[in-house]
């Protein structure tokens, strides 16, 4: 589907479904709220699935490249990015740890990385580009190449829905995202690159400032329009952002939860929740990353991260993670016993 024909099927989780599947976790032998957020991801999930099981999994790693690199924001040289594509398909890469422990599918996204790929069963082919231009100077995209990157995830999110899976999840790849990551968080928050911009890969404070003046540089010279989120997605952007976004966004016309992972799937997530602002009742947010900026993203989308564990990888790994949560949840959901089922006497509400 069109990236319009995706917007145009999104609508909000009844209420009603919310509100049935609530009352039966409170009608479960426990004092009400006591297993606390996993009843809500309990409740979110099956009101948004309508499914009481999970019965495939897939987290898609994006992947690409960025021409701000040449600006030297970055720790890790820009070869790395296919270095690391490459470690995916071999299964010698975090992602591939957790995502195999969470019996999570894993599909690499070859989005806009500056090398040529060979075919292998676990990557998907969609370069719109080798590698994004440098914002520094200019847009890193055209108008059309955003929306083809969103249109490529509404895609492989319509594909996965058809074929049976219940949870997609998000991850990236690619040297220097978290530069376009923070202009995105700053252009749609109004704070200063300063306070949403940290250390990515763990560049040093000589670097970090070089890479906040870069961030101011770009937003300057580009005046991404905040209240045009493709816009934003063009001229500070990344293609693998981009796929992110497009995923989110056709989750949510499909009616599938996400899993969004940490900093630079969030900024996918704010381009799609401020193409539609009811995409946000399909994002279960994984994690809080330690980028400083990630905590103002996920207010802005309105959630609170399921884990705290100091991560700052990306790859997909908080997502799979998180996965495991909302299975154990819904293993709640289906068997614990109701108080009249187990012969139980509830409480009194005082």
């Amino acid at each position: 589907m069109t990236l319009q024909q995706a917007l145009e099927r999104i609508q909000p989780v009844s209420k009603d479904r919310l509100d049935a599947v609530q009352a039966r976790i409170d009608r479960q032998a426990k004092p009400p709220g006591s297993l606390g957020r996993l009843e809500e991801f309990a409740c979110r999930y099956v009101a948004i699935r309508q499914r009481e099981q999970i019965r495939k999994k897939a987290i898609f790693t994006f992947a690409g490249d960025h021409g701000v690199t040449a600006e030297g924001v970055s720790a890790f040289p820009r070869e790395v990015t296919p270095q690391m594509v490459l470690n995916f398909l071999r299964g010698g890469a975090s992602i591939n740890a957790l995502a195999s422990f969470a019996g999570a599918e894993l599909n690499v996204v070859d989005m806009g990385v500056d090398y040529d790929f060979a075919n292998h069963p676990g990557l998907l082919h969609h370069k719109v580009a080798p590698g994004t231009a440098n914002f520094a100077q200019g847009p890193a995209m055209t108008r059309a190449q955003a929306v083809t990157c969103l249109e490529t995830g509404i895609a492989l999110a319509e594909s996965a829905a058809a074929r049976g899976f219940d949870l997609l999840g998000t991850g990236d790849m690619g040297i220097g995202n978290t530069t376009p990551s923070a202009a995105i968080a700053a252009v749609f928050t109004g704070l200063s690159p300063a306070a949403v911009t940290h250390r990515g890969t763990g560049i040093d404070d000589a670097t970090l400032a070089h890479k906040i003046a870069v961030i101011e540089a770009g937003i300057k010279i580009n005046a991404p329009d905040a209240t045009d989120p493709i816009d934003v997605l063009a001229k500070v952007g990344g293609f693998e952002i981009g796929g992110i976004a497009g995923l989110i966004l056709g989750c949510a016309a499909c009616g599938l939860p996400v899993v969004v992972d940490g900093f630079i799937s969030t900024a996918g997530a704010l381009i799609a929740s401020e193409l539609h602002p009811q995409v946000r009742d399909y994002i279960f947010a994984a994690h809080r990353s330690v980028e400083i900026g990630h905590s103002h993203m996920l207010q802005r989308i309105g959630q609170e991260p399921m884990l705290d564990l100091q991560m700052r990888l990306g790859e997909g790994t908080g997502a799979a993670l998180a996965m495991l949560l909302i299975e154990a949840a819904l293993q709640g959901y289906r068997d614990i016993a109701t108080f009249d089922a187990a012969g139980v006497s509830e409480g009194d509400a005082q």
